[in-house]
Parts: structure tokens; C-alpha cells; sequence
């Protein structure tokens, strides 16, 4: 009876999961003037719905400006998220205790809540439409989670290989890079995909430090769709659905280590 259970509340979740991206579907293939049920799959593939959506939101600049963002994003969050996890992993000081429940602590603070000095900050700072300024926002607030999760992993890793390595002459930089690093493959994936897909679905802080239309990412440049006297659904619905592609195929790549990476590095901590 238990293992019904399970398989039922599992077939409920993954429906659960399911349902959004069948809509999408469905809604990204009809034309606007289609009034059937959003439940059921039209006879047709309405492809213009793509062709406007890209030309109109002009996808082709919002991808670059996605792709740059995120990227250069991600390799400052692995590389300085793993390289404060090193000590504060290894080395159980009441100073790096304290840093790092500072850290953990960041975990609780809303975005949303520091927007009003963070966009006066940013003025100030010369950040407002510029790339680096969105990048150096995102690198910020997914540091915290990045640590903890790096600071859980690499101590399930034994101090053995530490000594090991040091014995041989290993200076510590030299040991986190050709030791602890080539093992951080799992618990970096899973960085990579969960901080990936929140960078590249990015809305709150793209709309407010990125005006130019130049600089708008997917999010943005498919909000305009939007408006008061029109809502162009089914062109929504086909940018979604190319905006997820690549996050698709980036999981599709990174899987085999996300679970285990995942559970591995909220074990300790």
C-alpha cells in the first residue's frame, strides 16, 4: 500500500510540473484567432507565433545579453563560491564560523527588500545599464547559497588528500586547485543549474538595471508583450518556450551530477 502511495504522489508532482509546459505548448502553436480550449493541442502548427516573437522582442540581442550575463555570472559564483568554501570548510575557527553563519544568514533576506538603496547604490556607482552591473548584482546575492552548499560538499571530502598532498609540497592554493577542485564536479553542476536558470529567468533586477533596449534580456523584451489595449499570448508563449531551450539542453548535459551533487552538499555544513 505504501508503494502505491509513493508512485501516486510522485505521478501527482511530476503532473504538477507537467501541466505549465503542456500549456505553453499548446498556446505557443495557435494562432491568436484560435478560441479552442488551452487544454487541448490545435491540428496545426501556428509557426508565426515564433517568427514575432523574435523579430518584435528581438530575442536575437536579449539571447546575447542572456548568454553574456549568465555565464560571466556563473563562473564568478563558482570560482569565488568554492574558494570561500575551501577554508571555511576546512579550518573550524569562531572566525570562520561566524562568516560563514553570516553568510547562511544572507539566505533570508529578500532581494526585493533592498531594492530601494540597492538601485540609489547602483546610480551612484555608475551601474545602471551596464553589464557589469547586473552581473556584480547576481554574483552578490547568489554567493550565499553557492558557499554554503560548496562548504557542505568539501567537507565530505577526507583531510587525508589534504595531508596527503601537503606532504608532497602542496601549498594550499596548489592543493585546492589540483586536489579539492577536480572533485567539486557534482556539487558545481548543481550550481551551475540552479543559479543558472535563476540568472537566465531573471526579471526583478533586469527591469529595473537594464532600460536600454539594447541591454533588455528574454524576460523583459517578452514582458512588452503586455499592455493595455493587447495581450499577444500566443507570442509570449513561443519566447518562453525558446528562451528555455538552452537551460533545457544545459540540464539535459548536467543531470548525472546535479542530485548528487545536491544532496552531497546540504549533508554537512
Amino acid at each position: 500500500m505504501k508503494s502505491k502511495k509513493y508512485i501516486f504522489l510522485s505521478l501527482f508532482i511530476c503532473l504538477i510540473h507537467i501541466l505549465p509546459f503542456y500549456i505553453l505548448l499548446t498556446t505557443s502553436f495557435k494562432a491568436m484567432d484560435d478560441l479552442s480550449s488551452k487544454w487541448i493541442l490545435p491540428g496545426y502548427a501556428y509557426l508565426d507565433n515564433f517568427a514575432n516573437a523574435w523579430q518584435r522582442a528581438n530575442l536575437g540581442i536579449a539571447f546575447k545579453n542572456n548568454m553574456l550575463i549568465t555565464v560571466i555570472s556563473i563562473v564568478l559564483v563558482v570560482i569565488l563560491g568554492s574558494i570561500a568554501g575551501f577554508p571555511l570548510s576546512r579550518r573550524q575557527t569562531i572566525w570562520n564560523k561566524f562568516v560563514y553563519i553570516l553568510f547562511v544568514s544572507a539566505l533570508i533576506v529578500p532581494p526585493l527588500t533592498s531594492l530601494v538603496p540597492l538601485y540609489k547604490f547602483m546610480v551612484d556607482l555608475g551601474g545602471m545599464n551596464q553589464y557589469w552591473g547586473i552581473i556584480l548584482l547576481h554574483t552578490t546575492f547568489h554567493l550565499p547559497m553557492t558557499i554554503f552548499l560548496y562548504t557542505g560538499f568539501i567537507s565530505t571530502i577526507p583531510r587525508e588528500l589534504d595531508e596527503a598532498a601537503m606532504i608532497d609540497g602542496a601549498g594550499r592554493l596548489l592543493l585546492f586547485y589540483r586536489i579539492i577542485m577536480p572533485l567539486l564536479k557534482p556539487i558545481t553542476a548543481s550550481v551551475v543549474i540552479l543559479h543558472g536558470v535563476s540568472i537566465w529567468n531573471d526579471f526583478q533586477f533586469s527591469v529595473f538595471f537594464l532600460q536600454k533596449t539594447e541591454l533588455m534580456t528574454i524576460t523583459v523584451s517578452l514582458s512588452r508583450f503586455f499592455a493595455e489595449d493587447g495581450n499577444q499570448v500566443g507570442w509570449v508563449a513561443a519566447g518562453a518556450l525558446l528562451g528555455a531551450l538552452p537551460v533545457i539542453v544545459a540540464y539535459l548535459f548536467l543531470q548525472k551530477y546535479f542530485i548528487s551533487g545536491l544532496s552531497a552538499g546540504a549533508v554537512k555544513g
